[in-house]
């Protein structure tokens, strides 16, 4: 639950996209202090809690992280060990949604300043999600209802359309990011079925 601070930042009486950001913020700030020893304790304990998550997977649609985001990195190798198909996004002009698949090793691009890196192969469109039998998604907080805070370009929200009925979708965030309070959100979010911690899976909806 969240840690950082015994409550999420006030937001009462602002907009919604204004209580949205001030969170970010807060949470933004904490990672960018977390000790690096930290960092790379929480991306090992990630990636072995995924084991459990990959009975009867065949492919996974997951992403390369962002500097301050949980390393994905061993979760990307132990998806390549256990043999399944991973996509990951591509994010095309104006954002536009694609996804691509990856092999451990395959080089990746940071194509833009502040954009996740991507796989240089091509392009197998946005409705490629549908193959996915598990989608891990970037997340900077998920509350008690599965309520996912992400970056606020929406690209989850509208790619996550494209999935297949009843496939689940695991936020992965640090520990002190799974938060009792709860979150901003509107009706067109996208809760998330549950949430990857460095201290296992916690199922939200099932």
């Amino acid at each position: 639950m969240w840690t950082l601070s015994p409550s999420l930042p006030d937001a009462a009486g602002l907009e919604l996209e204004d209580a949205k950001q001030l969170v970010r913020e807060e949470v933004r700030r904490h990672r960018r202090d977390r000790p690096e020893r930290e960092r790379r304790e929480a991306a090992d304990a990630i990636a072995v809690h995924a084991h459990a998550l990959l009975d009867g997977v065949t492919t996974v649609a997951a992403y390369a992280a962002r500097p301050a985001e949980p390393d994905t990195g061993p979760l990307l190798e132990v998806l390549g060990e256990a043999g399944v198909e991973i996509l990951l996004p591509v994010l095309g002009p104006g954002l536009t949604r694609d996804w691509a698949a990856y092999r451990v090793g395959d080089p990746l691009a940071e194509r833009a300043p502040g954009r996740p890196p991507e796989p240089d192969g091509p392009g197998l469109g946005e409705a490629a999600v549908a193959r996915a039998d598990l989608i891990f998604a970037p997340a900077l907080g998920v509350d008690d209802r599965g309520v996912r805070l992400g970056q606020g370009g929406g690209w989850y929200d509208r790619v996550l359309t494209h999935a297949r009925p009843g496939t689940p979708v695991i936020a992965v965030v640090f520990d002190d990011e799974r938060c009792s309070d709860p979150l901003p959100s509107a009706p067109h979010d996208r809760p998330v079925d549950g949430v990857l911690t460095p201290s296992g899976v916690e199922w939200l909806r099932r």
